[in-house]
């Protein structure tokens, strides 16, 4: 995605607040299970968001890439591997090299505490842990997409 298009991309989302926020639900890497993923995006669409998933063994580029498509305001990555540490900066540095850094980025699955701050300075707005009620995962992101727009 070209600068320009980035630019294009932004100021339409600036310009229409009322827009359904488009959030892509992923599973990077090679972790099979998605029972928590499925659940999330069940919850964020429940509340009236639009959501793409992306389903199982996705890439980081694929990943990106279906954020560009799907013009998605934010992407919420299911991470229970322990491979948080190398396919989060990848898909970080993905989309802020489309011109893409305002998308917001959350993390949820089991991450170790002691990795939470250092995803946090890599650009990822939330991390969440298993057991966090899936209210507060849509309170966050309705809240800081209208922010962001």
């Amino acid at each position: 995605m070209s600068a320009a298009l980035a630019s294009e991309r932004s100021s339409e989302t600036a310009g229409n607040p009322a827009r359904r926020i488009r959030v892509v639900v992923a599973k990077p890497g090679l972790d099979g299970h998605d029972r928590g993923a499925k659940i999330v995006a069940r919850a964020l669409r429940d509340a009236g968001m639009e959501v793409i998933y992306t389903g199982l063994h996705q890439t980081p580029e694929q990943i990106v890439e279906t954020v560009i498509q799907e013009d998605a305001d934010a992407v919420g990555l299911s991470i229970l591997s322990g491979a948080h540490m190398t396919l989060v900066p990848r898909i970080v540095d993905l989309l802020r090299e489309q011109g893409l850094g305002d998308v917001l980025i959350t993390v949820g699955g089991t991450i170790p505490d002691f990795d939470v701050a250092t995803l946090e300075k890599l650009g990822v707005a939330k991390v969440y842990t298993p057991g966090t009620p899936t209210q507060a995962i849509i309170d966050f992101i309705e809240t800081a997409v209208r922010d962001r727009r």
